[in-house]
């Protein structure tokens, strides 16, 4: 093999080691696919899918950890609510998370079919929707079990760190959240001052380290989405590692002279 191709099975939120380990120096582009395999949907046995029983795993790294079920049978109704809420954005959290305490009670769950069934008859289906009710639900479960946003912050901060100037990083996400994430982490590291909106005076001394270089999220083109139905929900974005200054910058203008600002929701 290519002493120029390196295979390393990893979390995002390692970046800083693989990086350091393989001796790599500084990186000319670094792409984050934050989308799971085909293979894992498909493959009943890894435990993703409500389409389909199987064990309650949802783990990527199935030598890692305990498997989800762990989390759905032994975490308070208070914390499974909020998991659904925050990670799932599921607005009927409370439905749902009464139902699945309740059929907990009975017997434990094992099986991804079993809380696919429960979950769907806490909420019943939509007339004309073509999305499983569980949907949510077992998206918010794979992120938390999984830690997934906060590997992802901590991986964005390692790109960073080992790019060299000039060097791109560039994103894919397939949801709202991570999203949410990486557009603001661009934009904080692009930003000239990052001082809270109360403070008339930029204070903080911050030196971008990044130049954004996709204005809004590029998403796929129709043509894209019907070869891969599944690419229609990925976001782009892609920013340039600008280089670090000889001396710091002594002297930053008031915040009001900064008409480029990002601020958060916008954009």
């Amino acid at each position: 093999m290519s002493d120029r191709f390196h295979i390393t099975r990893a979390n995002f939120a390692q970046l800083g080691d693989v990086v350091a380990t393989a001796g790599f120096g500084q990186l000319d582009g670094i792409l984050l696919d934050l989308g799971l395999s085909s293979f894992q949907l498909d493959d009943a046995a890894r435990g993703f899918s409500f389409r389909a029983g199987g064990p309650l795993d949802m783990r990527f790294d199935p030598d890692q950890g305990e498997p989800v079920a762990q989390m759905v049978n032994d975490l308070s109704a208070a914390d499974l609510t909020r998991i659904l809420f925050e990670f799932g954005e599921e607005p009927r959290a409370r439905r749902v998370v009464s139902a699945i305490v309740r059929e907990r009670e009975r017997e434990p769950f094992a099986t991804t079919d079993r809380l696919a069934d429960v979950v769907a008859g806490a909420l019943g289906g939509r007339r004309g929707s073509d999305t499983h009710p569980a949907t949510r639900t077992f998206q918010a479960l794979r992120i938390a079990h999984n830690r997934e946003l906060e590997s992802l912050a901590t991986g964005l901060r390692a790109a960073v760190e080992a790019l060299a100037p000039g060097g791109r990083l560039v994103t894919i996400a397939f949801h709202s959240l991570e999203d949410r994430i990486i557009k603001q982490f661009m934009a904080a590291e692009s930003a000239t001052c990052v001082c809270p909106p109360e403070i008339p005076v930029c204070v903080c001394h911050q030196v971008p380290r990044l130049r954004k270089m996709t204005g809004r999220a590029v998403k796929p083109t129709a043509e894209e989405i019907a070869a891969n139905p599944r690419s229609r929900s990925a976001v782009l974005r892609a920013a340039e590692r600008l280089p670090d200054p000889a001396a710091p910058v002594e002297k930053h203008r008031c915040r009001t002279e900064m008409p480029g600002i990002v601020r958060r929701g916008r954009g």
